[in-house]
């Protein structure tokens, strides 16, 4: 450990992101998309002006989040743009977050709030899922003071997702703090919070263009909220880094948001090989929770996740297995293309001597 790290430094335990290998293997351990972007961007690639790389991008990514503001249905007072959703959420954490009091989370959720909350110095305080393995909204609204509250709708790695019924319920309970909705994987059967942003403006909803728009080699997110909030989003961004989204992320980024048409198809495509994918692994004897993302969080009662975990990566495919104690035996399986899902099948069957 080096002596000239500040002491905050020496205390952080990092994220750590799904493997990413140099050798061709079958990838579905990042929950990448296994489809390509837009037609659009590949053609906005090709007119991309060079001498624009010398140019700053503007600070505002205007032209980007007036596309987001139409497809979304909000003015663009109520949009931010960002390098990734993760960097989006770093901002929340500090805009919102260092209250001073505890932020409300579920105990398995996206690895990466427990390492902001560390880095901020942010108390969490961790509410169990219930025996459904399901976000308990009603525990997360429980608390009589708060720094906010931050879930994944759909959880990850379970894969759940509340209705928009449920999730108004809580807001209607939570109105003192922000309520952050984390919608990574919204687009794969889950309703969107976006429609409550008008009624509630404590509320913000924060997503990425990494997955159903398949650019996460790009890192593009975003936030929709009131302006106050994303007011609180600028002021942290332009205290830190004023030109965030690169020119060229922003002409894709617009590429991707307009092509509906290729966008409904990639993410159509993916929840047909989900549930396709579900019934096989039943079909093994695993057990698989019911998800809204594009991936699946499956064990088996008789050959332990580690075991598996292995003997997949000497075949050539890799999944992601989380190494605790609620999650040990479980895969989180991403979701590839059908000869992909095949492939994986084929190995597992192998693999538990079917």
């Amino acid at each position: 450990m080096s002596q000239y790290w500040s002491p905050a430094i020496r205390d952080l335990t990092p994220y750590v992101p799904g493997e990413q290998p140099r050798e061709r293997v079958i990838k579905l351990n990042t929950n990448e998309n296994p489809y390509p972007p837009a037609p659009g961007v590949s053609e906005a690639l090709r007119q991309y002006a060079i001498d624009h790389l010398r140019l700053y991008p503007d600070p505002t990514s205007l032209s980007l989040r007036e596309t987001l503001a139409k497809t979304y249905g909000v003015s663009v007072a109520e949009t931010f743009v960002g390098n990734g959703s993760d960097e989006v959420l770093a901002f929340a954490f500090q805009a919102f977050f260092c209250q001073g009091a505890p932020l409300d989370v579920p105990s398995i959720t996206y690895s990466f709030y427990p390492v902001y909350a560390n880095l901020y110095g942010v108390e969490l305080r961790k509410h169990s899922l219930n025996d459904q393995w399901e976000v308990d909204l009603d525990a997360l609204a429980s608390a009589s003071e708060r720094a906010g509250v931050i879930f994944a709708n759909p959880n990850a790695p379970t894969g759940h997702a509340h209705p928009l019924a449920s999730i108004e319920a809580l807001l209607k309970r939570v109105t003192d703090r922000v309520v952050l909705v984390d919608e990574a994987y919204v687009d794969f059967g889950a309703e969107s919070a976006v429609a409550l942003i008008e009624r509630y403006p404590n509320l913000l909803v924060t997503g990425t263009f990494s997955k159903s728009r398949s650019l996460a080699g790009l890192r593009l997110g975003y936030a929709i909220g009131s302006p106050e909030l994303i007011e609180g989003l600028q002021r942290v961004k332009d205290s830190f880094n004023s030109y965030p989204v690169d020119s060229l992320a922003s002409v894709v980024g617009i590429e991707a948001l307009k092509d509906t048409q290729h966008f409904d198809a990639c993410r159509n495509n993916v929840i047909t090989t989900r549930e396709r994918t579900r019934q096989r692994l039943e079909a093994l004897g695993f057990e698989v929770l019911p998800s809204k993302a594009n991936f699946l969080l499956a064990q088996h009662p008789d050959v332990a996740g580690a075991q598996l975990f292995a003997g997949l990566r000497e075949r050539g495919i890799l999944v992601r297995h989380f190494n605790t104690d609620l999650l040990n035996n479980f895969l989180r399986i991403s979701i590839g293309t059908d000869d992909e899902m095949d492939s994986f099948i084929e190995a597992l069957e192998s693999l538990c001597g079917q």
